[in-house]
């Protein structure tokens, strides 16, 4: 056969040897295949490689990227925030942008982040996940689910919040520039709050790195 196709005979050899061979990536590939299991499919390769340095796994994102691809380890459950848009209103007349995407905040609920996600949980349904995001630990520190982006949504989002925040924490809280974070319930919630208001510039999402990131 290798004759008949062309195929040197060193070749025949090499395979073999390959075949013996063990696989240096088997461990770690046992650990994503563990990972994504136990994540129910949700997770890409950047919260697997976060998965994998917490258990002690050195390998950079780029390697973890390419093994869940040679693996066939493809997200089910997708976002899909692009075909939501919750922008309207006036340009930058609600709260200014206080943060000018230094995110370089050292102290729980100094900082937080929050946007609105919509989730496609089959052909027919979608979902809405508004989750709020702690700067200095990029923990979720509160969050709420729905099927609709509404105004309900939101409070339910920061009544879990301040059922957490701590007593004089002066917090600021950045969004994009929402209807939901437009209206004058979510306004006159923070300032109850002593939290300050601070939004993006229209159509830039990396001024809400942390919260864009977390999706």
């Amino acid at each position: 056969m290798l004759t008949y196709f062309g195929i040197p005979r060193s070749t025949f050899y090499e395979r073999l040897k390959a075949a013996k061979r063990i696989d240096k990536y088997h461990q770690v590939k046992q650990e994503i295949a563990k990972q994504f299991k136990r994540s129910q499919e949700t997770y890409g390769y950047r919260r697997i490689w976060y998965c994998l340095i917490k258990k002690g796994f050195t390998y950079c994102q780029e390697t973890v990227r390419r093994l869940m691809t040679s693996m066939g380890l493809k997200v089910t459950v997708y976002s899909a925030k692009s075909h939501y848009h919750s922008y309207r209103g006036h340009v930058g007349k609600v709260a200014p942008n206080y943060l000018h995407q230094q995110f370089n905040a050292q102290k729980a609920y100094q900082v937080l982040h929050t946007d609105i996600t919509q989730i496609s949980i089959n052909e027919q349904v979608k979902g809405y996940l508004s989750p709020v995001i702690d700067e200095a630990s990029g923990a979720v520190v509160a969050y709420a689910t729905s099927t609709h982006p509404n105004m309900k949504l939101v409070s339910t989002m920061l009544a879990s919040l301040f059922n957490k925040l701590p007593q004089r924490s002066n917090s600021i809280m950045h969004s994009d520039q929402g209807w939901q974070y437009q209206h004058h319930l979510y306004q006159i919630l923070l300032r109850q709050h002593g939290i300050t208001q601070s939004m993006s510039r229209k159509g830039n999402c990396l001024d809400n790195s942390p919260a864009e990131s977390f999706f």
